[in-house]
């Protein structure tokens, strides 16, 4: 039995089907990712786990309860990270933490989370005064104050640079090293392969493909992955398309971008050797999670409109 179980899932809003027979299953202790562009169902889809909107058909149990009809008891042993906190901008930190452990009956001390989370030198700041990453870690201690069993991070690295993400990455894998499990919404396709241990890939309602980064890689690629050179010399990159192993050749402006399975690299390797033909700006990569998205939805992840209408009141 799952720590989440979703079968036959529906809900529309009007004529718009934002979610279209969706099931999927989270196990204990894992990081689950939910991915897909914006419109693809996501926010849809966890406010129904969070009790948030009711759906239209299908059954939803989280932590083995029904989130509509036991939503005080579900919300005692779930947490939730959101985009923006609906906080005041000017309270401070530590006032924050204490105002969302008022909820709980038996939360987390707010001192123990402000240096759980680094966060005890920021105390007294004001939440607008907060760094991206400040502001990050301060989001998941509040969704953790009520020592939940399982926490829904919502987008956690929107906005981030590159070290922010990473450094938001290790939050995340801390929170699961503590026992909780996370749900994981995002449309990043490299974060999703960084750090999911299974995930469900939505697109216009529906469930795409569920599994582990890398049984999905295989399912909707083959696997395998791509080499880019620029050749030093005339090549015409038909003899190159016939070789073990090549999936596609193509030129990119004075590069060639070779596709294939199994030992393909080498086979392309040894054919510009007999020909002579030395290479630069070589590059090597494997199939990734981007590349399994464009297989299933036929184009690379993009932004398409909200999936649901706005409900403040519901994320305060």
């Amino acid at each position: 039995m799952g720590i989440i179980e979703v079968d036959g899932l529906v809900k529309r809003y009007g004529g718009h089907v934002a979610l279209d027979g969706v099931s999927f299953e989270v196990g204990e202790g894992e990081i689950f990712g939910i991915l897909g562009p914006n419109g693809a169902g996501k926010t849809t889809a966890v406010e129904c786990l969070e009790g948030l909107r009711a759906p239209d058909a299908g059954r939803v149990r989280v932590l083995g309860l029904d989130p509509r009809r036991d939503g005080d008891r579900l919300r005692e042993r779930i947490g939730v990270q959101l985009q923006q906190t609906g906080l005041p901008a000017s309270i401070r930190v530590r006032e924050a933490l204490e105002l969302y452990a008022s909820f709980y009956r038996s939360p987390r001390d707010p001192g123990e989370l402000l240096a759980e989370w680094d966060l005890e030198d920021k105390r007294r700041a004001r939440v607008r005064k907060l760094s991206g990453g400040q502001a990050q870690r301060l989001h998941i201690a509040l969704a953790l104050v009520g020592r939940p069993d399982l926490v829904f991070l919502d987008e956690p690295t929107t906005g981030l640079d590159p070290r922010g993400r990473r450094a938001t990455w290790e939050l995340i894998r801390r929170v699961r090293a503590s026992g909780v499990t996370v749900v994981l919404i995002s449309h990043f396709m490299d974060e999703a392969e960084e750090l999911c241990d299974r995930l469900a890939v939505f697109d216009r309602g529906k469930v795409l493909a569920s599994g582990t980064p890398e049984a999905l890689i295989e399912e909707a690629t083959g696997g395998g992955g791509r080499m880019r050179f620029r050749p030093s010399a005339e090549l015409d990159v038909a003899d190159l398309a016939g070789l073990p192993g090549v999936g596609g050749v193509e030129r990119s402006g004075r590069h060639v971008v070779v596709s294939g399975t199994g030992d393909f690299a080498a086979a392309v390797t040894s054919a510009l050797a007999r020909r002579h033909v030395l290479v630069a700006d070589l590059r090597v990569e494997q199939t990734s999670l981007d590349d399994a998205y464009v297989a299933l939805t036929g184009g690379p992840p993009a932004d398409a409109p909200a999936d649901a209408p706005a409900r403040p009141s519901d994320r305060a």
